[in-house]
């Protein structure tokens, strides 16, 4: 130890001084190049790299207003296939109902027609018949009384004519007839007969009513 103390005393003190110098210029210099890379990477970093706060939820709102329409395209196909059920119900139940009225209409017709159906037969016979003109007027009586039983099957009833009193509501008047032996607007020949179903009135008999001349002096 004495041999080191003796070399360091006559070491010059001009070189230690140096290298301390030395030593403290490249820690300076290790210092100052730090501090230059790290203004560097300060200085040259992207403005863009930087963003603010509300741009970054972009992506999530781009996402949501996907979702909202992802949902009312499904909502529009669900509305446009409930459209089209719809639709063919309708057209359904409206040829239904239109079938259901035809039924009804031929339903209605075959009850009015059928009693009449032998009504006809009659007539074909009695054209066939090679009777003497009494023999004739007696089918046709028969046939007039089948046709009248028809109708009553209906509900359809003759409007009383001859004999009544003439009503404007039933009767129309075709002619007149003058006479003191009857009194005086008396229906005393019936040109056509008149029918009525129930109480609503088909059509109006055609009469001949009675003029009396006294009646009307008195």
């Amino acid at each position: 130890m004495s041999i080191v103390k003796d070399r360091l005393k006559h070491w010059p003190r001009t070189t230690l001084r140096k290298k301390e110098e030395n030593q403290k210029m490249n820690t300076e210099q290790m210092e100052t190049t730090e501090a230059n890379h790290t203004e560097d990477a300060t200085t040259t970093l992207p403005a863009e790299t930087t963003l603010p706060a509300e741009p970054l939820e972009l992506p999530s709102e781009l996402e949501q207003l996907r979702a909202e329409r992802d949902q009312f395209a499904q909502m529009l196909a669900q509305s446009q296939d409930r459209l089209a059920r719809l639709q063919a119900e309708f057209d359904n139940t409206r040829k239904r109902e239109a079938k259901e009225r035809q039924d009804m209409r031929d339903f209605a017709i075959q009850s009015a027609i059928e009693p009449f159906l032998g009504v006809l037969d009659n007539f074909a016979l009695a054209l066939k018949s090679e009777g003497d003109v009494a023999q004739l007027r007696t089918g046709v009586q028969l046939i007039v009384r089948q046709m009248e039983d028809a109708l009553r099957g209906l509900n359809i009833q003759p409007v009383e004519a001859v004999g009544a009193q003439f009503d404007p509501r039933i009767h129309e008047a075709l002619g007149s007839i003058e006479t003191v032996e009857h009194p005086d607007h008396q229906v005393l020949e019936e040109i056509r007969r008149g029918y009525k179903l129930r109480d609503k009135l088909l059509r109006p008999a055609l009469v001949k009513i009675a003029v009396n001349s006294a009646q009307k002096s008195e």
